[in-house]
């Protein structure tokens, strides 16, 4: 205690088994010599190992690099993943949400929200023009990419030709977090523009547990009967869990 018999504030680290204290600025903005070497280390340690090499809050750093370049980028990286859980549920979160953490600035949230944007352009791009039935693997995948770690529900329509390839995928419509309007007329619509002859639906649950709800089994026959009106084939319709997903025709709902 102090003579004033008052305990006095200590400013402990963030983070006390980090390797890397707040930076000391240096005369005409040069990065300190341990932020350097920790930054060329990491570069090189990906370079070599790949994403695989790296825990989360490192790949996150890499990206931070980028974003702010004369700062230890370590503590941002961590609380970003206490906030969101992990690295894609980070890229995922909202720029509103995303602003919501200390040190997060437009230059971190438009950075983040283009290496999401990029990942799914990635994943879309092994299905587009392609026969849906044998790529799968590939569906499902950029289905879980896009959808899976979002905080609300979305309705999205892969829109099929005669020979199941892919010609069209659309966001129909956003909801809550445990709500999304369809209107089974606009989807029977939007198929006839499309000249499309097979549907996939495809719309995920926040709560990751893809077990259909009533109302999910009610919209879902909805747009089959509207669909079989005009000769339309629905496939499937899937939900996307966290880390798995429901096939309506595997599980005998269709």
């Amino acid at each position: 205690m102090s003579k004033s018999g008052a305990f006095q504030d200590m400013t402990l680290p963030l983070f006390p088994d980090s390797d890397e204290a707040a930076p000391t600025p240096l005369p005409g903005g040069a990065l300190p010599s341990y932020i350097r070497d920790h930054r060329a280390r990491l570069r090189e340690r990906f370079i070599t190992g790949g994403a695989n090499a790296l825990p989360d809050y490192e790949m996150l750093e890499l990206l931070l690099f980028r974003s702010i370049p004369r700062k230890d980028v370590k503590p941002l990286a961590r609380a970003l993943l206490d906030r969101f859980g992990d690295f894609a549920r980070v890229l995922s979160a909202s720029p509103e949400q995303l602003g919501l953490v200390k040190g997060v600035g437009d230059a971190v949230i438009t950075d983040l929200k283009i290496i999401e944007a990029a990942s799914h352009r990635m994943a879309r791009s092994k299905i587009m023009q392609r026969h849906v039935i044998s790529s799968w693997d590939a569906v499902l995948d950029y289905c879980h990419t896009t959808m899976s770690h979002r905080e609300t529900e979305q309705f999205r329509v892969l829109f099929l030709d005669p020979k199941n390839t892919l010609i069209a995928d659309e966001e129909q419509a956003k909801g809550t977090v445990d709500h999304v309007p369809v209107y089974p007329r606009e989807v029977a619509k939007r198929a006839l523009e499309l000249n499309a002859t097979a549907l996939i639906l495809v719309h995920n649950h926040p709560s990751g547990d893809p077990t259909p709800s009533e109302s999910d089994i009610v919209m879902t026959d909805q747009i089959l009967q509207a669909c079989s009106a005009l000769g339309i084939t629905l496939h499937d319709h899937l939900i996307i869990g966290k880390s798995t997903e429901l096939s309506f025709r595997t599980e005998g709902y269709l």
